[in-house]
């Protein structure tokens, strides 16, 4: 980190105040509302982790107006539901920016809608923080104006992998589904397996609203895979293929997912023991104004919050404090802040290269232990030991 980076102590003593400062790169007249445009998923496959996203954005907001908004005025978030269809959030974003004339936009969620749209912001000049996209190829089309916040998607299974083979397991399966990030996770595990000397046994791809994977499973069972990595954009697929396993008395040694949340746990109750899963963020990490961020969420929405909503608010914090140091609202100003910016929100370290692409956030993986997510690895920030081997299921 630069000697630049903010302290936990004064960046977030004036964290809700300062976060007022967001998206204002196109605001001139102080007496009107600051209209931010974004789409989230609120239906369809990405739908538990856009509504997620979405509430991030709404508290941000919240925030932003109780402590006097940003010069004067207060911020308006004006949020499209795009059906989890890339389509719709193309134009979408095309109508936010030419007939709703928004002052702003941010990101909608995920790599595979994020591909999508991104030529409408760059054709705009519009800075584009993504909360929740990671696929690399994304950032290595000459885009001027996307900004990224996740871990790279190949990073997604890497605890998964590490852990395995730290246990010894040489036997690797990958399951990915056909979507543009799940690709990316399950090509970048199978690729460090490799690496590390792993034989990946079996790497099969699935279109995306499949629901019996018992096939794939007996291939697993029959080839005796001591670890199985499953990359997806729809989080209903680790549930159903989770129930399968059990069904067709499936077991493995180590099985872990590119995404974890509450849903899952709540959906399988203690079928859910022992997976492990990637989680961007996790309330019990250590980053400064998690506490107060936390808090404020449960308090308005009832549920604690997942890394989806951790990272859409982070990312309005990230673009605070890139406005703040720009100290202009100029577009290509604050452009370049982002670029040369090393900091800590609530949601991780960031730090981008040329293309805006992430080098500093790694992730974290959990496991579920007594229906409670906890971390795993790395070790530095790990809150409990892995419970290895899984067991077989008659042995549960």
């Amino acid at each position: 980190m630069k000697k630049h980076i903010s302290t936990a102590k004064s960046f977030y003593a004036a964290l809700f105040i300062a976060t007022g400062s967001l998206f204002l790169i196109f605001s001139t007249t102080p007496e009107e509302p600051i209209r931010i445009g974004a789409t989230m998923s609120q239906s369809g496959s990405l739908a538990t982790q856009g509504i997620a996203a979405k509430n991030g954005y709404l508290l941000c907001e919240e925030h932003i107006n109780q402590n006097g908004g940003l010069l004067g005025r207060t911020i308006e978030f004006l949020i499209y539901n795009d059906e989890s269809d890339s389509e719709k959030a193309i134009s979408l974003y095309e109508k936010l920016i030419t007939e709703d004339e928004v002052d702003a936009i941010i990101g909608p969620y995920g790599s595979t809608l994020t591909e999508a749209v991104a030529p409408v912001t760059e054709y705009h000049r519009m800075v584009h923080i993504s909360p929740l996209a990671a696929t690399s190829s994304i950032w290595e089309q000459g885009r001027e104006y996307l900004f990224m916040v996740l871990p790279p998607a190949e990073l997604f299974l890497a605890g998964l992998i590490d852990m395995a083979d730290h246990n010894g397991l040489t036997s690797v399966a990958i399951i990915q589904e056909n979507a543009l990030f799940p690709r990316a996770a399950g090509s970048g595990a199978a690729e460090l397996a490799r690496e590390r000397g792993m034989n990946v046994e079996l790497k099969t791809t699935y279109d995306s609203g499949r629901e019996d994977f018992s096939a794939i499973l007996e291939t697993i069972k029959n080839r005796e895979i001591e670890v199985v990595g499953m990359a997806a954009s729809s989080l209903n697929d680790f549930i159903t293929v989770v129930r399968q396993m059990k069904e067709l008395d499936v077991n493995v040694k180590m099985f872990g997912t590119s995404g974890a949340v509450i849903q899952f746990q709540e959906e399988l109750g203690g079928l859910a023991e022992y997976t492990y899963g990637l989680s961007a963020w996790e309330p019990s990490l250590q980053n400064p104004g998690i506490p107060e961020f936390t808090e404020a969420y449960q308090s308005r929405f009832g549920i604690d919050p997942s890394f989806h909503a951790a990272g859409a608010y982070g990312s309005c914090m990230l673009y605070t404090e890139a406005i703040e140091k720009a100290g202009t609202l100029d577009s290509d100003t604050v452009r370049d802040v982002l670029l040369n910016l090393e900091t800590e929100t609530i949601f991780g370290e960031y730090a981008v290269d040329e293309r805006g692409y992430q080098i500093a956030n790694k992730g974290l993986f959990i496991q579920w232990q007594e229906g409670e997510k906890v971390i795993v690895w790395p070790d530095d920030v790990a809150t409990h030991q892995p419970r290895y081997p899984t067991p077989n299921w008659n042995n549960r």
